[in-house]
């Protein structure tokens, strides 16, 4: 029977480590060999356990050891260290450590670790998304997404909004674009089939054809209707056969929804949201930051603090063709009114023309969806789009249309069935306001803050057509 009562020293982390001013006291670090070098007299060894982009260094007096656990030690083992934390004689830290217990949890073949040199492409990294967490550059990506993911929750409990969890299974198409993940219990090799030979989905789990959620927006704007101001932050997902860097079939989203609030609201809302969790990042992951600006984008810190520090352009749809109709810049794209904006004309006006993020307005309703509240011409909607440096549309948001009739007419005329979203048209029967909201994609936004170049490499297993390995 383990006695509970023994003395065990607790692992301290390597970030706290670091910040120490403590010397000569008894420490215990827990984590994975990142190199080890020396001679028959002494040996370095550096670890790092997840908590913080350095390394802390242990120093080993090889007599004290047995040689055959110092042979384990190998960059990639996970071992337990313990020994007195003292003043670092070398450069590049203030602390090591001088070990005189370690243990080996698990080794690592230099022969067969991935990991063994360094260098490695993002390519080859995406082949071993089991392992790459441990490579400097996913540490520090994956610590920052999280930090985000923190900001965000914070931020909106600061300002009172109501986290709401939407339903990933769902019997409505929030976008209207079709390209959803199916969900049902039915036998594909044999489905159930009506007279005409369509399949039969009252046989099915749910009673109707249900798929996997690309948007929590219609449900937020329900929860609005009531709290006032809520937000969603989880999975969505997206059938569309896409393999460009921008694009993920499995991604997260945040979608806040507030009532009363108007377009210019909406925007206020955004810019300041945005500028919160950009700032954030500065404040709490700096080494991270500096790390992934070093090693990949000279310019990433110098570009986010430029996001805080002014204050975004604003402009309608119809000004932003004219000024890119005017550029005379040749776009792969031709650019005329009426034509959805591609993230090559985006980039023009951000990075180009103003040299600064970009909200952009009043979209013809033909190419937004039909919730957007109409415009006294009848030619656009209260869309609008934030525009981000290197990314393109970062948020999608509108004022929603409260009119009753004006919503019926808009489901008519994009031919969506009234009887699919009766719960949602009855919000405007019963004490309709005026209320707006945006969607913001998570891994894009931490694309952005991270600088990677590849929507891929900021999500820890990444969902894209032919790949669902991990």
């Amino acid at each position: 029977m383990r006695n509970f009562n023994n003395y065990r020293m607790k692992r301290t982390r390597i970030a706290d480590l670091l910040k120490s001013t403590d010397y000569d006291i008894r420490v215990n670090v827990k984590g994975w060999v990142r190199t080890k070098r020396g001679n028959n007299k002494i040996a370095f060894i550096a670890i790092n356990d997840g908590s913080i982009i350095h390394n802390i260094q242990a120093v080993a007096d090889v007599a004290n050891f047995d040689e055959q656990i110092l042979k384990l030690i190998t960059t990639g083992s996970g071992i337990s260290l313990t020994g007195k934390l003292v003043k670092s004689l070398g450069k590049g830290q203030n602390v090591e450590i001088q070990a005189d217990e370690i243990e080996v949890y698990g080794t690592a073949d230099p022969d067969t670790y991935p990991l063994q040199k360094k260098g490695h492409s993002m390519e080859f990294l995406r082949e071993i998304a089991h392992l790459r967490p441990r490579t400097n550059t996913f540490g520090a990506v994956l610590r920052i997404r999280h930090a985000v993911a923190f900001a965000i929750h914070k931020y909106f409990n600061d300002h009172g909004f109501y986290y709401l969890h939407s339903p990933i299974i769902t019997g409505s198409d929030a976008e209207g674009a079709g390209a959803m993940f199916q969900v049902t219990i039915l036998d594909l090799k044999n489905p159930p089939l009506n007279e005409d030979g369509t399949i039969n989905y009252k046989e099915d789990f749910f009673g109707k054809q249900t798929n996997l959620t690309v948007s929590g927006q219609l449900e937020a704007e329900l929860g609005a209707l009531a709290l006032s101001q809520v937000y969603t932050f989880g999975p969505t997902f997206r059938a569309e056969n896409s393999n460009t860097p921008r694009h993920l079939a499995e991604f997260w989203m945040i979608e806040p929804e507030v009532a009363f609030n108007d377009i210019i609201d909406n925007m206020d809302l955004a810019e300041d949201f945005l500028k919160y969790l950009v700032q954030y990042t500065l404040d709490h992951n700096f080494d991270d930051l500096q790390f992934l600006n070093n090693m990949f984008d000279k310019e990433l810190i110098e570009r986010l603090r430029s996001i805080v520090e002014v204050k975004y352009e604003r402009l309608s749809y119809t000004e932003a063709v004219e000024i890119l109709m005017k550029s005379g810049q040749k776009f792969e794209f031709p650019v005329d009114w009426g034509v959805d904006l591609q993230s090559e004309h985006e980039r023009y006006l951000v990075e180009k023309h103003f040299k600064k993020p970009v909200i952009l307005t009043d979209y013809p309703k033909d190419i937004k969806a039909f919730y957007m509240k109409q415009n006294d011409d009848g030619k656009t909607v209260r869309a609008m789009d934030v525009l981000f440096p290197n990314i393109g549309e970062i948020i999608g948001g509108s004022q929603r249309e409260e009119v009753l009739e004006k919503l019926q007419n808009r489901c008519r005329e994009m031919n969506i069935p009234e009887k699919d979203i009766w719960w949602y048209i009855d919000t405007r029967k019963f004490g309709t306001v005026p209320h707006s909201g945006f969607g913001l994609g998570f891994e894009r936004m931490v694309q952005f803050i991270t600088g990677m170049k590849n929507i891929r490499d900021v999500i820890p297993f990444p969902r894209t057509p032919q790949n669902a390995e991990f």
